[in-house]
């Protein structure tokens, strides 16, 4: 199933792309859907209640995304964005599964 051009994901030879946009200090943590960003990108937002100190709020995305996309922690890794609002996680799982949950997760 490939992913359109404005999608928040895409699929490569070693599993899945995933560009975020991380809220931290919230009041909650919560995946908010898609948004379509002025430059015609797309990503996923994604709230979470971590501080943006020594990676808490990045390991708690990546905890949030792994938890609704039913895969271990491990499975995802941060390829992009360590300081910045605006990540790249690289999801190293099949293609086909974690493309149905990521779809799922903006319905």
């Amino acid at each position: 199933m490939p992913a359109p051009a404005s999608s928040f994901f895409r699929s490569t030879d070693t599993g899945v792309l995933i560009h975020l946009r991380i809220t931290p200090n919230a009041g909650r943590d919560a995946i908010e859907g898609a948004e379509s960003r002025d430059d015609g990108s797309s990503v996923l937002r994604i709230r979470v209640r971590a501080v943006p100190d020594k990676g808490k709020a990045n390991a708690a995305a990546i905890a949030l995304l792994a938890k609704a996309l039913g895969l271990p922690k491990s499975a995802l890794s941060l390829t992009s964005g360590e300081t910045s609002r605006f990540k790249t996680i690289a999801v190293a799982a099949s293609t086909g599964d974690v493309l149905e949950r990521l779809a799922a997760l903006v319905v």
